[in-house]
């Protein structure tokens, strides 16, 4: 009986401790944001900037997102509509560059002016666009320390109906799976997946609408057209033993069948990890032969070498450091095509599955290529000079933590930016800040051809006729569905359109004008929807941000 009283003592302890746990772990600010991207921390230091408290919740340990995770090789457009904080994260990357003690592997005068662009808009500073994942971060860092920015990291967003509290239209607070409760009058998504936007009720779209949706012409499937030659050039064969389909397929080719084209689909542009790879000797690391490697599933790639390609290296883009931004090139590389449709709405734990299954796919690509007899001997030669360097991500292996997100749910909200719109051929409503991209879509399916043959589709990348404004309306949810967020990295647009706007230096604009106008909104105790463009477009060009042409 006595063990039973305390039990019921040690019980009663218990929850009266986690009563006051949750008591204290509410945290509260004019300004909540939700991510740990670029986006997320520009939209801080611009919250700060106008007078006002936020709150960084970071589901992420490294700040930056792609920015800092291996994209050093920025796809930028035109640079010169590129402004304000945006502008200034290049900056103090030249900055970071001009130090002799930032050269560890190349001398400056080796790297010559590589990335340094243009003069910045005022004349006077100058930007680096190409640059080093560490250098990036510490720029991130920076921010959060000069602005005493709060960042609560690892902080992962209750999916469930436990995890936000919405009144009349308006979150009043979230809680993270921690127990953690944050309350704010404004709420900022900046997340590449818009879990905070799903939550909350507001309408989205995964995948490529129909062509007959926005009336668009590179929207939905689109068989034969290769823009960027990330196709099969030669004819090559699916199946285990060439031309017999009773054998079966090769790995990563699609039974399944394509729809007509300009039909949509819930299918996404392939996702990968931009690597940042080395060729110095004391600082490279040989490709580790990941778990489970299977040199069989990587058979199509030495058929590609048989036949008689050889831009392997067309993409390993020089960066400071003797290292590179390594991305996707080719019919078969490190795009991991197909495997990746259910990531938007998948929970955390299926999302970490995925992105270790890009990882090991990756790693054993690279592995392959370093290592099997197939390869031809002059790619095998080249690919020993490279490695993963021993001074990046060193606390996940040498590895980015950070997978690319290309694409996941895409808001509908007050204005919907489309192709047309991408283009430059249109006047956008009420511009916050401009973007000047290719209209670029990875492969989204590699399937068997009529006749027989393998072959990707989704390449597509279609040049603007001139850098073109980004609507305010494309970052406001509809004021029915929710009036105190904004959300700049989901924006409200078409995929094709998308496949322009979703480039870091542009979200890192968006962000900046997001937190602007949440701002300003609670200084006039309006909803974002409701305040004038006039006062949120004078403040925009107060701190440098490029409205339009």
């Amino acid at each position: 009986m006595l063990v039973l009283i305390l039990s019921m003592t040690s019980l009663l302890l218990i929850s009266f401790k986690t009563l006051i746990i949750l008591k204290t772990n509410v945290h509260s600010a004019d300004v909540i944001i939700y991510g740990g991207t670029s986006a997320a921390i520009t939209a801080a230091v611009q919250v700060k900037k106008m007078g006002k408290s936020v709150i960084i919740v970071s589901p992420d340990t490294h700040l930056g997102g792609l920015s800092s995770g291996g994209l050093g090789f920025t796809d930028t457009g035109n640079k010169e509509v590129i402004g304000g904080l945006s502008r200034e994260f290049y900056q103090r990357l030249y900055a970071h560059y001009q130090n002799s003690e930032a050269w560890n592997w190349q001398k400056k005068e080796e790297y010559g002016n590589k990335g340094q662009g243009t003069p910045a808009i005022d004349g006077t500073n100058r930007t680096m666009w190409i640059f080093e994942p560490h250098a990036a971060e510490k720029v991130f860092e920076d921010f959060v320390k000069e602005n005493k920015l709060p960042v609560f990291r690892n902080e992962w967003l209750d999916r469930s109906s436990y995890g936000i509290v919405k009144t009349n239209g308006s979150v009043r607070s979230i809680k993270t799976l921690s127990g953690n409760v944050y309350k704010g009058k404004m709420f900022i998504d900046a997340t590449y997946e818009g879990d905070l936007m799903a939550l909350a009720g507001v309408s989205y779209h995964v995948g490529r609408e129909a062509n007959s949706v926005y009336g668009e012409k590179w929207n939905g499937v689109q068989a034969g057209i290769f823009h960027h030659g990330h196709h099969f050039k030669s004819k090559i064969s699916p199946y285990k033993i060439a031309g017999d389909a009773s054998s079966g397929l090769l790995p990563e080719i699609s039974s399944e069948k394509l729809g007509a084209n300009g039909t949509g689909d819930t299918k996404i542009q392939a996702y990968c990890f931009r690597m940042c790879l080395s060729n110095h000797p004391e600082n490279r690391i040989a490709f580790p032969k990941p778990a489970g490697y299977d040199a069989k599933r990587y058979e199509l790639v030495a058929k590609v070498f048989d036949a008689g390609w050889r831009e392997l290296f067309d993409k390993y883009d020089a960066i400071p450091n003797r290292k590179t931004d390594t991305n996707n090139h080719g019919p078969f590389s490190t795009d991991y095509i197909g495997k990746n449709y259910d990531y938007p709405e998948a929970s955390y734990e299926r999302r970490q599955q995925i992105i270790k299954e890009h990882e090991l796919y990756q790693k054993g690509l690279l592995y392959f290529l370093q290592n099997d007899p197939s390869v031809p001997a002059d790619v095998h030669e080249q690919m020993q000079k490279w490695g993963l360097p021993k001074d990046e991500f060193k606390d996940n292996g040498n590895w980015p933590h950070q997978l690319y997100i290309r694409e996941a749910r895409r808001m509908i909200g007050d204005f919907v930016m489309t192709e047309a719109d991408a283009l430059g051929k249109t006047a956008i409503p009420k511009p916050i800040g401009m973007g000047s991209y290719t209209l670029d879509s990875h492969n989204i399916q590699r399937y068997v051809t009529e006749d027989g043959y393998v072959q990707n589709e989704g390449d597509i990348g279609v040049h603007p006729d001139k850098p073109y404004s980004i609507a305010y309306g494309s970052i406001l949810p509809k004021e029915s569905e929710c009036n105190n967020l904004l959300v700049p990295m989901c924006v409200s647009s078409s995929h094709i359109a998308y496949g322009s706007i979703r480039m870091e230096p542009v979200f890192m604009i968006l962000g900046q004008s997001a937190a602007t106008a949440a701002v300003l909104s609670i200084n006039q105790k309006i909803a974002p929807q409701r305040l004038s463009y006039d006062i949120l477009a004078q403040t925009l060009e107060k701190f440098g941000q490029r409205l339009k042409l």
